[in-house]
């Protein structure tokens, strides 16, 4: 752990000052023009986000923040909500992502904020993949940071893991945030995991989300002197308006992240140390607010960003719950219980789907490849399988072959498959004949949009397909399936800055990127892109299986 100097009598004054202090809103943004902001995003949401689903758009920001405002959302918001995550998990097989267990942890706190009980969906505990400390790690300070926050928001007890390497404590979770602290006082997503990683400079997502998890433990002395660093790091990032910039951006969820934490802690909003030239946290965020109730992500972009106006809401709300002297946003002792087991089932599919697509059926339920179970399981096999038993994916002779290239006629047909279009022949690509096997999948792909020739009305229909030319591809199928693509440049490098090679990627390539990375289509164990690399069939099953898991059609 990172070695501390001594605390003494100053250690004892910074815990009665943490302590004592009284969260309210601040003064600069009256407590009726707060409630109206929060009513106002409120509404905004129910309308904008009509049917939740299980994401990071669209899904549990906007269950949390509602849930948490107080605001009159119908009974059926919540029941369909609910009834889509019952789907989901079960889909899933209880499995909502191999390495990401944050994913675990939004959907426990989104739970626990509707009443609703994670420990028991569908016959599945969520809960329980957070008893693993070192998968929950995995993501870097993210995974303890999150794990901490929805095992504390229901007061969970830590999880028994039998099969896990090393058995997860809260106390190890606190630890390793601590173990992550950078010499500057802040954190960042992998700063101080590694001896490598001991430098650099803090991120105010980061630390504000950290300082959240760490609230509940201000008793622990190595946790308060971790607080104080981070509270003046914060203090001295804040700029001349009151606000935050993260990756080179000033924008609204780095300012929401740091008035969260502060209210989690207990800190009043118009603190001295966090009002810059008369302006607070509070002053800065309503900045970003959109006549209609939405929010920008930074104040150069056009109209409202559903991410921003998501934290947006659950910003405001922890202030609004601050200035009432409620329990705070993550502090759910005080849920009422929304919605629960024995909701009926839900029409499958996103509001927005185009009446094309259609939920695919299980034609072929255990359809295997002795290339990918048994002795030769392969990573992806839950995603080859459940492709195989829907008819989306073929074979050859028998197998798979997991780990070849994919041609662009191959990719067409598994597209089409996967969102049940009809194939139409087409005289469109001069490389493409009428009688060849693939040609209606390619007339009903290029028809839709979904694909585009190479040029001089060729198709190259046995040229390879990139991971870039890949997402693009299924970015534009998941527009068709009612997933929300359009994302500004702000938000594009947002989602891509955290990969090392994301430059090298294709400029007209790096939206589909973004969108599938945002939306959990693309997986991204080893921060990289690979732009350029050709994208493999097991690769491309993995990523169709994740849409279909994106676009509620599993």
């Amino acid at each position: 752990m990172k070695q501390r100097g001594q605390r003494g009598l100053g250690f004892l004054l910074t815990l009665a000052l943490l302590l004592g202090l009284t969260a309210r809103a601040s003064a600069a943004v009256n407590n009726r023009a707060l409630e109206a902001a929060v009513q106002d995003t409120a509404a905004y949401l129910v309308q904008t986000v009509s049917r939740p689903q299980v994401g990071p758009i669209g899904g549990e920001w906007a269950i949390i923040g509602l849930a948490r405002s107080g605001y009159a959302v119908p009974q059926s918001y919540w029941d369909d909500y609910y009834r889509t995550v019952e789907e989901y998990v079960k889909a899933c097989g209880g499995v909502l992502h191999e390495k990401k267990y944050t994913e675990y942890s939004r959907v426990i706190v989104a739970l626990t904020a509707i009443g609703a009980d994670p420990t028991d969906v569908a016959g599945y505990d969520l809960t329980k993949p957070l008893g693993d400390y070192d998968k929950t790690i995995w993501q870097g300070i993210n995974g303890p940071t999150w794990a901490l926050i929805a095992l504390d928001c229901g007061n969970y007890d830590v999880p028994l893991d039998p099969e896990a390497g090393t058995q997860a404590t809260r106390q190890l979770y606190i630890d390793r945030i601590l173990d992550c602290q950078l010499p500057d006082g802040g954190w960042s997503l992998l700063g101080g995991a590694t001896e490598e990683n001991k430098g650099g400079r803090s991120d105010p997502d980061i630390t504000g989300m950290a300082l959240q998890a760490l609230a509940k433990y201000q008793d622990q002395p190595a946790v308060a002197e971790a607080t104080k660093e981070a509270l003046a790091c914060l203090s001295g990032m804040q700029d001349a308006d009151g606000g935050y910039a993260s990756w080179g951006s000033t924008n609204s969820e780095s300012v929401v992240q740091v008035i969260v934490a502060l209210c989690e802690l207990g800190i009043d909003l118009d603190d001295p140390r966090f009002v810059k030239n008369g302006k607070t946290l509070l002053d800065s965020l309503m900045g970003f607010r959109q006549s209609g109730g939405g929010f920008q992500h930074t104040t150069s972009g056009a109209g409202s960003n559903q991410m921003a106006a998501e934290q947006g809401l659950y910003g405001l709300v922890a202030a609004l719950r601050a200035q009432k002297n409620q329990s705070s946003l993550y502090r759910m002792d005080d849920v009422v219980i929304h919605a629960g087991p024995g909701a009926g089932p839900v029409q499958p599919g996103l509001p927005g789907k185009d009446p094309a697509v259609k939920k695919p059926a299980v034609t072929s339920p255990g359809k295997t490849f002795p290339d990918v179970s048994g002795e030769n399981a392969h990573p992806n096999q839950t995603a080859i399988e459940a492709l195989a038993a829907r008819g989306i994916l073929k074979g050859s002779d028998g197998l798979f072959n997991p780990e070849d290239t994919m041609t662009r006629a191959e990719f067409a047909a598994m597209v089409v498959r996967t969102l049940g279009l009809t194939p139409q022949i087409t005289d469109k690509f001069s490389d493409v004949p009428a009688s060849a096997w693939y040609a209606g999948e390619v007339g009903a792909a290029s028809a839709s949009g979904i694909i585009n020739g190479v040029g001089g009305g060729k198709f190259d229909p046995l040229g390879t397909v990139t991971r870039e030319e890949g997402a693009a591809m299924v970015s534009r199928a998941a527009k068709l399936c009612g997933v929300d693509t359009d994302l500004d440049d702000g938000a594009v490098r947002n989602v891509l800055a955290q990969f090392s090679d994301y430059i090298t990627a294709s400029t007209w390539a790096r939206g589909g990127l973004a969108v599938c990375y945002r939306e959990g289509i693309l997986d991204d164990p080893a921060l990289t892109i690979r732009p350029k690399a050709a994208v493999k069939r097991c690769e491309m099953a993995q990523m169709l299986f994740n849409l279909l898991g994106t676009a509620r059609l599993l």
